[in-house]
């Protein structure tokens, strides 16, 4: 798993370090179409179609040289959600027994601290609070990391914070064994995206370092935070 993660990382460093090149590349092609339609009489409109079909057909081919399409930066996550979606049903079908009853009662007493319960959900809500302060975690870095967020971003990052209040009641309803799983799940999200943002990490997996990069990545996310909430 952490090896795959590695691998998705290198596209995606690689298409931040082409978006310079795609950017003066699209300068470029403006201009060349702006002037090529002048000569023959384009419309706006048509002007436009061309720009875009043209620079369509120079970013595929930039994603063909560097082999960094995007939809390899998505391809473990359309993997993972399956999977997480399978597990959370299989262990609340075991959880009431609608599966196999000798394995319901394994989970009555298979839980630890104050949820040994795990066919019931924590009355105690030790277990949602924490799900929904980690995943706020994993969402807050991810915005730290990112000095100036792009407006899609801006909304995703809005989303990300309300799905995690969210997921707190959620979690208080299904049986402790749920809970414990996506916790469980977060938790090693967190430390794959503390991983990935390691110097020493990405040189040992080769993943191409970007402009965003730096060499104390853990030290400037506590500093974006601390200038965030308490020198505004």
């Amino acid at each position: 798993m952490r090896r795959g993660s590695a691998d998705q990382s290198e596209p995606r460093s690689s298409l931040e370090n082409l978006r310079p090149e795609i950017e003066n590349l699209a300068k470029h092609l403006r201009y060349e179409v702006a002037v090529f339609g002048k000569q023959q009489g384009w419309s706006e409109k048509v002007s436009r179609f061309h720009f875009k079909k043209n620079l369509r057909r120079i970013i595929s081919e930039l994603y063909v040289r560097d082999n960094c399409h995007p939809f390899k930066v998505s391809l473990l996550m359309w993997v993972q959600i399956p999977v997480w979606f399978c597990v959370s049903i299989a262990l609340r079908n075991y959880s009431v027994g609608a599966v196999d009853s000798e394995v319901q009662e394994q989970f009555c007493s298979g839980g630890i601290l104050c949820f040994t319960d795990l066919t019931v959900p924590d009355s105690t809500w030790i277990l949602p609070v924490a799900l929904g302060l980690l995943n706020l975690l994993i969402v807050e870095i991810f915005s730290f990391r990112n000095h100036e967020l792009s407006r899609f971003q801006k909304l995703a990052t809005i989303l990300g914070r309300g799905m995690c209040v969210v997921m707190i009641p959620i979690a208080a309803t299904v049986p402790s064994s749920v809970a414990l799983y996506w916790l469980s799940s977060s938790f090693m999200g967190l430390l794959h995206n503390l991983l990935l943002l390691s110097p020493t990490f990405r040189q040992l997996c080769r993943i191409p370092k970007t402009k965003s990069c730096s060499d104390t990545p853990y030290r400037d996310i506590v500093s974006a935070f601390y200038a965030r909430r308490f020198l505004k």
